[in-house]
């Protein structure tokens, strides 16, 4: 059973949701927190029934062999907009279900979303952590927000993402030849270390096997 921190209401106005991310993130660690560990879990999120309904699916996987070990999917009423910014509200209560069905909990987590390179510094991953305590890093598909100079195109190779004067994350070659990832701090681990187990849990495709596993669960029927 997943023990939730600094709990709050998830049904809220849009300006509350914001104001909840703002004082929730500065309890985002960007420090390495994380001790040896054997298990590490994808989550990812969908949507049925014209996104009435939510179905959130947890993959764990042994690490380093990536052997899957463990999942859970859990479906529940959508009852937050789609909202950008503030997907977290929308996604997290279903995931925490997922987890919940869980005989024992990952000790990490690769959330399919936004970390720290958020406009609050307080994305999907950066949320899941603080509430749970788990740590987390946020391997996104796309950019939310910054800016980057070009990735070398070598395998593992990385370049920083950028909002202002300030490094949000890291955008991560995880192939040649195929477009970058962003990673970013969700909590409890930092940048350059999320950026080391990301590759580790990449194999022969562009995502992290982590992110693929999940993705079959939530997508699947």
């Amino acid at each position: 059973m997943v023990k939730l921190y600094h709990a709050h209401p998830w049904n809220v106005a849009p300006a509350e949701a914001k104001a909840i991310q703002e004082r929730l993130r500065g309890l985002v660690s960007a420090r390495d927190r994380l001790r040896k560990f054997r298990s590490v879990a994808g989550v990812d999120v969908g949507f049925e029934d014209g996104g009435k309904r939510t179905r959130a699916a947890v993959a764990v996987l042994e690490f380093p062999s990536l052997k899957a070990t463990a999942e859970a999917v859990a479906t529940s009423n959508t009852s937050f907009p789609y909202v950008p910014g503030l997907l977290s509200f929308r996604e997290i209560p279903a995931i925490v279900a997922a987890l919940n069905q869980l005989k024992e909990l990952p000790q990490l987590i690769l959330c399919d979303g936004q970390g720290y390179a958020h406009p609050r510094r307080f994305g999907l991953a950066c949320h899941l952590g603080v509430l749970t305590g788990i740590p987390t890093i946020g391997v996104a598909k796309s950019r939310l927000i910054g800016t980057h100079d070009r990735v070398p195109r070598k395998k593992g190779c990385w370049v920083p993402l950028v909002d202002g004067n300030e490094t949000i994350g890291a955008v991560l070659r995880t192939r040649k030849g195929v477009k970058p990832v962003f990673v970013s701090v969700g909590h409890r681990v930092s940048l350059d270390t999320a950026v080391e187990l990301v590759m580790k849990c990449v194999t022969h495709y562009r995502l992290p096997e982590t992110t693929r596993a999940a993705d079959r669960l939530a997508s699947s029927r």
